[in-house]
């Protein structure tokens, strides 16, 4: 290959890289986009409507509920995620509340726990290993899933966020 073909091969290499991360980026962003506005989402029914579909979407997931009576929460047990290592073994529980301002109008909030129950650590200067213990994080809102659940309750509010993000961040 001449030098000046590998220049220019150099070059269109480079300015892929650059647009791929470009688009990586801007997706990266209207995903964000859409995920804040998941969690603002205030739903144009009434609570009795939307719950059913929140049931619907855990027993999906295969989490075990728990539902509070006479309340629009529910909560399951810790779930396993993936497969137990000598690194630790994940696991996930949900706690799910209902809102409803006023009785045509719900707002969801979908909270997620995490928890790691640490495998055997390193030796110690005894010969024995270190138990490192369990690390529970703080709950914090699952917004993918208030995503997952905004496009079943209201599909064409879903779609008319996407393109407002889709127009709003290029």
């Amino acid at each position: 290959m001449k030098p000046s073909n590998r220049s220019s091969w150099s070059l269109s290499l480079v300015v892929l890289a650059v647009a791929t991360l470009a688009v990586g980026c801007t997706a990266s962003r209207r995903e964000a986009y859409i995920q804040d506005k998941a969690r603002q989402h205030v739903y144009r029914k009434p609570i009795a409507e939307v719950w059913p579909q929140v049931r619907s979407l855990l027993k999906e997931k295969e989490l075990p509920v728990r539902e509070a009576p006479g309340a629009y929460e529910i909560s399951t047990d810790w779930h396993q995620v993936g497969a137990p290592s000598s690194l630790g073994t994940s696991y996930v529980r949900y706690l799910v509340r209902g809102k409803q301002p006023n009785p045509t109008m719900c707002s969801v909030e979908i909270l997620k726990q995490n928890r790691v129950e640490s495998g055997q650590g390193p030796m110690s200067s005894n010969g024995q290993r270190q138990d490192l213990g369990t690390d529970t994080t703080n709950m914090t809102r699952d917004v993918e899933m208030e995503w997952e659940l905004l496009q079943r309750v209201d599909p064409e509010g879903a779609k008319a966020l996407r393109e407002e993000a889709e127009k709003s961040i290029k």
